[in-house]
């Protein structure tokens, strides 16, 4: 089936490495040792610590605009991946023509019109993951707004505490999915390699890679998290 499309060895070796990659780094993130050092995680207990100053606050007002920010942010990025979902459809309607463009390329690969086709699905499939990772992220950031204004005014109250807690795991889940959604972005940029050759497809996947890794381990904004709190 591979060989009637056109896929070389490399070509799915490429195609493995890719998956690997993105699998790997969920793992490192999401599940394995290394997450408990990630900037995602770091950020869950800011979560949870912005829930424990919300007790203490009579007027909420600025958590309800932190809410609305997050909630638009979710919306933004779910209506980018539809309109990338409806350029991926305009491109399988021009497959003719981008054939002939990436053909032309210095090391651009010639390749037929199904193994075309057939990247062009992979890449579709990669931004409707991403659209609803955005959209479930959107809905559980309104479920964590609701979550927010049933926490009790009185910090005192047998219940405050557990509503709060309840408030901070919704914002995390919803932020997962969030993340997950740009995941399959930075992703999406390293598969759009493939399209000029397997090896660009693995060069561009490690550099997104590396990238996102930095970020995670190693980026300023890591290092944001551990300023002293009794710092002037």
């Amino acid at each position: 089936m591979t060989a009637s499309l056109g896929f070389s060895t490399l070509d799915l070796t490429a195609l493995a490495f890719f998956a690997a990659a993105w699998g790997g780094y969920h793992l490192a993130v999401e599940r394995l040792g290394p997450a408990r050092l990630s900037l995602n995680t770091r950020m869950a207990a800011q979560r949870r610590a912005w829930m424990r100053e919300l007790l203490g606050r009579e007027n909420r007002i600025v958590d309800s605009t932190i809410m609305a920010s997050l909630q638009s942010g979710a919306a933004f990025f779910a209506s980018t991946a539809l309109l990338a979902v409806g350029a991926v459809l305009a491109l399988i309607q021009a497959t003719d023509t981008a054939l002939a463009l990436f053909a032309e390329l210095p090391f651009g690969i010639a390749a037929t019109r199904l193994a075309f086709e057939a990247k062009v699905f992979g890449l579709g499939v990669i931004f409707v993951y991403a659209f609803f990772k955005f959209a479930w992220s959107y809905r559980l950031f309104n479920y964590a707004a609701i979550l927010v204004g049933a926490i009790p005014q009185d910090p005192h109250a047998p219940e405050a505490e557990a509503a709060a807690e309840r408030a901070a795991r919704m914002t995390i889940v919803a932020g997962g999915h969030f993340n997950r959604g740009q995941r399959a972005f930075f992703f999406a940029l390293g598969y759009l390699g493939w399209f000029v050759g397997p090896w660009v497809l693995i060069a561009a996947t490690t550099a997104v890679l590396v990238v996102m890794a930095h970020r995670q381990f190693g980026s300023d904004a890591l290092a944001a998290l551990d300023v002293p709190a009794d710092r002037g």
